[in-house]
C-alpha cells in the first residue's frame, strides 16, 4: 500500500516538526500538529503560511511525546505492508523522528515523488486539488492529498 506523506517544520537550518499529513491511495488519512514545538526556530515564511492554517482540524493538536504511540496506531490500522511516498527527504527524515528512528513493522520502504514534480499531469492535478475551497498549500494533510490527486492522474495505482 502507498501512504502519500508531508510535513511542515520550523526552518531547513533549525528543523523541528510542525505537522504531518498521510494518506493512503485509497484516501484514508492521519493528521496531527505537534503543539509544543519551537515557533522561535520558525523562518518568517513558515510564521506566515503554514502557521496560519495550523488549529482548523478537530483533535489534530498532539504533544511531541505522544505523536509516536499516534503514528504507530495509525500504521497498524493499515494491517498490510506500506510504502510511503513523499517529495521531499526532508519529509521521510522527520517521520523517522517522530517515530524515533523505529518504524512499525509494516513500514517496508519510501517512494521519491520528486521526478514527478515536473510531470504535467502530476503538477495539474496538485494544483487542481489546491485550488479546491478548503485545500491550501503548506497544509501537511493537504499537500499529501495533493499528491495523492497527482499520482491517481497519472495513472498510479491505487
Amino acid at each position: 500500500m502507498l501512504v502519500f506523506l508531508d510535513t511542515e517544520f520550523t526552518d531547513f537550518i533549525n528543523c523541528e516538526l510542525i505537522s504531518i499529513g498521510m494518506v493512503t491511495a485509497d484516501g484514508q488519512d492521519f493528521y496531527a500538529e505537534v503543539q509544543d514545538f519551537d515557533i522561535g526556530k520558525c523562518n518568517e515564511f513558515v510564521r506566515g503560511a503554514v502557521c496560519e492554517v495550523l488549529g482548523q482540524t478537530a483533535n489534530a493538536r498532539v504533544v511531541r511525546a505522544a505523536l509516536p504511540e499516534r503514528l504507530r496506531a495509525w500504521f497498524a490500522s493499515l494491517s498490510t505492508s506500506v510504502v510511503v511516498a513523499c517529495d521531499s527527504f526532508i519529509d521521510w527524515e522527520l517521520l523517522s523522528d517522530a517515530l524515533d528512528c523505529d518504524f512499525p513493522q509494516n513500514v517496508v520502504g519510501r517512494y521519491d515523488l520528486g521526478p514527478l514534480a515536473s510531470v504535467p499531469e502530476f503538477q495539474h492535478a496538485v494544483a487542481g486539488y489546491h485550488s479546491q475551497p478548503g485545500h491550501p498549500w503548506h497544509h501537511a494533510l493537504h499537500d499529501a492529498h495533493a499528491n495523492r490527486a497527482g499520482w491517481l492522474a497519472i495513472g498510479g495505482p491505487t
